[in-house]
């Protein structure tokens, strides 16, 4: 077989050279040990948590060396691909100020290395899929649907491996130049394939996760280019990433069964391999065990999920930061006025078992970032929030800005600041009381004091209310009430020698709290009265005088 010939038969268009391509795509000029990583993101229409996840180990990793972090659209598959779905990438990145310096955007490409979107690069695969078939590495297929589908079952029946090597390839690698001229004529289609070769040998790759890994070299003739010139992802994957100079591809750990096809593309392209990163699923407890988590049954999968849900940007980073490495809530603890930029990520860190999404924890560390915030830049981020996600509360929060902003200040002095907000989206109802609008009673009055003695509570409280108190006076003025009612002013004494009285000071002020705040359990009662003011505090009283 003429090669060389065979190489222009299949693409007589292609002029440029390897060469051409080094040129056109010089090594970067960075500093020593800067990295160059990046996201490759199907355009499926579905952005899913674990995109966030590998984007920020690839941020980190480039922004914390002087490097470069660029996105690349993995596009080769356009039969999956849905419309607006580059968009909703570029904007889901944005969103949670995943910060690119070079790719793919709204407005095209931005960077020397590109096109970034992988079906503008066909005629930089096809340089490159001509020089392998020059070398006798690739050649033409044009085994149909039906032959594939043969060839499938006897495997499976024979108990095999899958896939065309061997005597499943014999069909295919002995077809003459001349026959192969034929069935181009002809306008039979084909696909390229690699030439595999049969061999025990076993290839290591050093993950920088996971350690050694060791397997058997490729033996497949894997397809390269599918009959529309376009490549597959093992392809496309190993000469962008050279061209481009990545140091690092960060991928999710489905992918360690492709590695031989990679090691050996770039094994014959003579090119020196980037690190591979090999990143653990995300899972979830569910009956006292783990299991992948599901785009079809679980929400939290989707990065759509937390933006309806109201989840802070900066919650969710340190969320996953907690997941990629084991140190960061320590360094939290010791750094918490930082920004979660400040702490430095490191590869070393990471577990290289499942990643366990629990929400829980999320919504734990929410309530940190958010309490750590003041209350105007709360303010900010949930009625940004509300305007795309609730209109309504939007217009209340516009309406009471300054009674807004001071219900977001109650219980933030002293030693233990209360945070009591895990997402927008339940701040709404946990502020709902503060707005005669979306006020609501939902917990009982307790119990342990009847209706008689609640309505006369309620009248020496309001008779004797004075708005101007400071919080010990207003509390000396509770607690003499509570006594007078026969109530024990001290929990304690209650708990010691309940036949001695009706009940506690707890059950009388949990009656304030239910009457101004709807709930049993709200922040402090002298605040809350001070932020919703004399009318409105007096007015929520009344009712039940």
């Amino acid at each position: 077989m003429d090669f060389n010939a065979l190489a222009e038969l299949l693409f007589p268009e292609t002029t440029q050279t390897r060469d051409d391509m080094e040129k056109r795509f010089p090594k970067r000029e960075l500093p020593e040990n800067a990295c160059v990583t990046r996201i490759g993101p199907s355009p499926t229409g579905f952005v899913h948590l674990g995109n966030l996840y590998n984007a920020i180990i690839a941020e980190r990793l480039a922004h914390q060396s002087d490097g470069v972090f660029y996105l690349r659209i993995e596009d080769t598959d356009n039969k999956r691909e849905v419309e607006g779905a580059v968009e909703t990438i570029i904007n889901s990145m944005a969103f949670y100020d995943v910060l690119f310096d070079e790719g793919a955007t709204s407005d095209g490409d931005k960077g020397n290395y590109g096109p970034y979107r992988q079906r503008q690069r066909r005629e930089i695969y096809h340089v490159f899929a001509k020089w392998l078939v020059g070398q006798g590495l690739a050649y033409p297929c044009f085994l149909t649907e039906d032959e594939l589908s043969a060839i499938r079952e006897e495997q499976e029946k024979n108990k095999e491996n899958p896939g065309i090597y061997g005597k499943y390839a014999e069909k295919s690698r002995s077809l003459t130049l001349e026959q192969i001229k034929e069935n181009i004529a002809a306008g039979m289609p084909w696909v390229l394939r690699y030439r595999g070769v049969e061999t025990d040998e076993y290839i290591s790759v050093n993950d920088a996760i996971r350690g050694k890994l060791e397997m058997p070299r490729n033996n497949m003739d894997f397809v390269l280019l599918k009959s529309d010139g376009i490549p597959t992802y093992h392809f496309a994957h190993v000469v962008d990433d050279h061209l481009m100079r990545s140091t690092h591809v960060i991928r999710g750990d489905e992918w360690i069964s492709s590695l031989p096809m990679h090691v050996e593309l770039f094994r014959v392209f003579g090119w020196e391999m980037p690190i591979y990163c090999h990143t653990a699923t995300l899972q979830k407890l569910e009956n006292g065990g783990k299991r992948k988590l599901s785009k079809r049954k679980d929400p939290e999968l989707s990065l759509e999920f937390y933006q309806q849900e109201g989840f802070y940007q900066a919650a969710v980073w340190e969320f996953l930061l907690t997941i990629l490495n084991s140190n960061f809530e320590e360094w939290r603890i010791a750094d918490p006025d930082s920004s979660y930029l400040d702490f430095k990520f490191s590869l070393d860190k990471m577990s290289n078992s499942g990643a366990l999404v629990d929400l829980d924890k999320l919504n734990n560390i929410s309530k940190e970032v958010i309490g750590r915030m003041k209350p105007s830049e709360v303010y900010e981020k949930w009625l940004g929030w509300c305007e795309k996600y609730n209109a309504q509360f939007a217009e209340l929060l516009k309406k009471y800005p300054e009674r807004t902003k001071n219900a977001l200040g109650v219980g933030k002095s002293g030693n233990n600041p209360r945070k009591d907000i895990t997402s927008w989206k339940q701040a709404c109802d946990f502020m709902s009381f503060y707005y005669d609008e979306t006020f609501k009673i939902f917990d009982e009055m307790p119990a342990e004091v009847d209706e008689a003695t609640r309505k006369l509570f309620f009248e020496k409280y309001i008779a004797g209310y004075d708005h101007s108190d400071d919080q010990s006076a207003w509390f000396e003025k509770v607690k003499a009430i509570t006594e007078e009612l026969g109530f024990a002013a001290k929990p304690k004494d209650y708990k010691k020698n309940p036949e001695q009285y009706k009940g506690s000071i707890v059950h009388i002020t949990n009656m304030l709290r239910i009457a101004l705040t709807g709930h049993s359990n709200a922040p402090d009662i002298w605040e809350i009265s001070h932020v919703l003011g004399k009318e409105l505090s007096e007015n929520r009283l009344r009712k039940w005088a």
